[in-house]
């Protein structure tokens, strides 16, 4: 039996000096903003219940909505739920051999960021 040498691989576990391409930190944001909004729909949806139970609980929801926290933590979500939208349909068209070509898919996730953050500050603008 012939032996087999193995060699050595070069490994890099220090995540701060990985240079990741634009189309692999669109995938990892995508991840992170499907778990963002995993996580946090059902306390949206508890809330969005609490708030139309009656006046007074609207009422409340409105001044804790109005809180600047609160602002920043609403557009943060909204903008998970645009960006994880469009890298979705991004990934539909990768699924389906459509842009799967290095330069096409660098172009295509440039799209998903250039789209998805004018896109979430106009509908914070019509939202709220």
């Amino acid at each position: 039996m012939a032996e087999m040498t193995i060699k050595a691989r070069p490994k890099n576990l220090d995540l701060t000096t990985i240079k990741l391409p634009l189309p692999g930190k669109v995938s990892i944001l995508h991840r992170v903003s499907g778990a963002g909004l995993f996580l946090c729909i059902p306390v949206l949806l508890w809330l969005f219940g609490a708030s139309v139970g009656s006046p007074e609980s609207f009422a409340a929801f409105k001044s804790i909505a109005g809180m600047w926290p609160v602002k920043v933590i609403l557009a943060g979500l909204l903008w998970a739920f645009v960006h994880h939208f469009c890298a979705g349909i991004r990934f539909l068209l990768l699924d389906l051999h459509i842009g799967i070509e290095k330069e096409a898919a660098r172009k295509s996730a440039g799209v998903v960021l250039a789209v998805s953050i004018p896109l979430t500050l106009i509908l914070w603008g019509v939202l709220l």
